[in-house]
């Protein structure tokens, strides 16, 4: 399995970058996560480190060396995040539940399925053409399908930003999971916040990624947003990989390559960005911790279904 891969945020005009995001592979298994805190919310930060080491922690639990039912494995993953971030906000006794928004996406076996709460976006892109994007969980989006909103208003309607699912409120998530996609070498998938999307039109991110490297592409994207943006730049953050093939062979010339066929059966790579890490809510005990208690409670729901 070879894929490049390239991930960059940027703080933009806000005091706390509460974007987080990052990836996890092992030989024949690769999974993409990217969670945006909610501003409007305590603690957005906090949330969205919870939720992406709690899919990383599932992820390396589950992957031996590819995820059995990775549908089922999206929607309990993104259920336990939910899960604990409101065990994190009972613990400490907080008057209001961190939120984040999230999108992930697991590829094995040159196929493709996410999963998103949110305004959080995927996009697959193959020679230029958008396949599929995900669908905001936002009032505009709403108002669109029922005829109310013109799609035209995406990136200016005053109701943009409301959104009615996402991780760490009070009424579970409702996952919205896609179908598996087969890919094809040179498709590219990127996973952005709104920070990006919400500035840069769909026509300028297909003109980027399909004219550039991911490598240049995303940085230059970003710096765009931001630049555009000016002192109202939200976080904006991306992670996008381009698919090579799960039989391709190593480029040796290409850094941003990543070839996982000298991985052993139980070996798991995973890096995980987003924040300078002193300001990282979670140290060392606290990351150790949680992922015990998702091992736990993995191992419970695993004697169940026995």
């Amino acid at each position: 399995m070879q894929f490049s891969v390239y991930q960059q945020s940027q703080i933009g005009g806000r005091k706390v970058n509460q974007d987080r995001m990052g990836y996890s592979y092992t030989r024949d298994a690769l999974l993409l996560v990217l969670a945006d805190g909610m501003g409007g919310h305590a603690r957005g930060e906090v949330a969205a480190t919870l939720a992406l080491q709690t899919m990383s922690a599932l992820f390396r639990a589950q992957a031996a060396p590819y995820v059995k039912k990775p549908e089922r494995f999206l929607q309990e993953a993104f259920e336990a995040a939910h899960d604990a971030i409101r065990r994190y906000t009972r613990e400490r006794a907080l008057p209001e539940s961190p939120r984040t928004t999230i999108v992930a996406c697991l590829v094995q076996h040159n196929c493709a399925v996410w999963a998103h709460c949110g305004d959080s976006r995927l996009y697959w892109l193959r020679r230029g053409q958008i396949l599929a994007r995900t669908r905001d969980h936002s009032h505009l989006e709403h108002l669109i399908a029922k005829g109310q909103a013109h799609e035209s208003e995406r990136n200016t309607h005053p109701d943009r930003n409301k959104l009615y699912n996402c991780l760490g409120a009070s009424m579970p998530p409702r996952v919205e999971l896609s179908r598996q996609s087969s890919l094809e070498p040179g498709d590219v998938l990127l996973l952005c916040s709104d920070g990006l999307w919400g500035v840069l039109p769909d026509s300028e991110i297909v003109h980027q990624l399909s004219t550039h490297t991911i490598v240049q592409a995303v940085p230059d994207m970003i710096a765009m947003a931001t630049a555009i943006a000016g002192s109202r730049a939200d976080n904006t953050t991306a992670l996008a990989i381009q698919w090579q093939g799960a039989g391709a062979t190593l480029d040796a010339g290409d850094a941003s390559i990543v070839s996982t066929q000298m991985l052993t059966e139980g070996e798991v790579t995973t890096r995980l960005s987003g924040a300078d890490s002193d300001t990282d809510p979670f140290d060392e005990d606290d990351i150790e911790k949680a992922i015990a208690e998702i091992n736990q409670a993995i191992e419970k729901s695993s004697q169940l279904l026995k």
